[in-house]
């Protein structure tokens, strides 16, 4: 089992930027690769970005490409979002979420663990 909590979530302007945190606990952290999802009001939940075990890969979805980086610290058992130049339309909640696996996955259904949730909402 692994437990995932989420934090760094807030309110920011458009142009901000904002850095969320999500934190593991219960099994090796770096067996895990890791991804961040978010969902909006009304819509699917979806694939940000994407880390593999080591750390030493990553990627983007399109949306975010540029402007968001994921890094994870394997000593803290922690993974990182980094968002800049944030949008409107990149509010959502967003999930941190683990499978046990090298790579990352781009479906939310191959997962095995999911956090709880931050709320990251951008004013224009």
């Amino acid at each position: 089992q692994v437990q995932l909590v989420e934090s760094g979530g807030g309110l920011v302007q458009a142009g901000g930027s904002l850095r969320v945190s999500c934190a593991a606990s219960g099994r090796t952290f770096s067996r895990y690769a890791m991804g961040w999802f978010r969902q909006a009001p009304g819509k699917d939940r979806d694939f940000v970005a994407g880390i593999n075990r080591s750390g030493s890969t990553t990627n983007y979805a399109d949306s975010v490409k540029g402007r968001f980086t994921i890094s994870r610290d394997n000593a803290k058992n922690t993974v990182y979002l980094q968002m800049n130049s944030l949008k409107p339309e990149d509010t959502a909640v967003y999930y941190c979420a683990a499978r046990e696996s090298y790579y990352w996955a781009y479906d939310r259904r191959d997962y095995d663990y999911w956090g709880q949730g931050t709320q990251v909402t951008v004013s224009s």
